[in-house]
């Protein structure tokens, strides 16, 4: 449980990153949070390796989720536009990172066969 809680942690300090980007444009106070932001973004994320979850499941939920709510609250936030067909495209790009972390699972619970022996062979 401890490795989500990180990981939606690292999701929030990316999104809050990325969009502080936008709003610095016209206020440079807000360079502070985006640097802020990147950085426990990637310590949060280490953690979460820390943890166990491998690097593709980790790292693609980040970056997918991450997205994903940049979109969304972009337009929210900043009346940035958002079509059915970006719509469309968020969504395979998670379903994307679904089937990914279900391959994972799949493989973790996989019973790893022995690795053949090797030989040496002396002159």
């Amino acid at each position: 449980m401890l490795k989500w809680t990180l990981l939606a942690g690292a999701i929030v300090a990316e999104v809050s990153a990325s969009l502080s980007l936008k709003a610095a444009l016209d206020v440079p106070a807000w360079y502070v949070v985006v640097v802020v932001g990147y950085a426990a973004g990637f310590v949060l994320l280490t953690f979460v390796l820390r943890q166990g979850m491998a690097l593709g499941v980790a790292y693609g939920i980040w970056g997918a989720t991450g997205v994903a709510a940049t979109a969304l609250l972009s337009a929210v936030l900043f009346g940035e536009p958002l079509t059915a067909l970006m719509v469309a495209g968020l969504v395979l790009v998670i379903v994307g990172v679904l089937i990914v972390e279900l391959g994972a699972q799949a493989a973790r619970a996989r019973p790893r066969e022995p690795e053949p022996r090797r030989h040496e062979y002396t002159r």
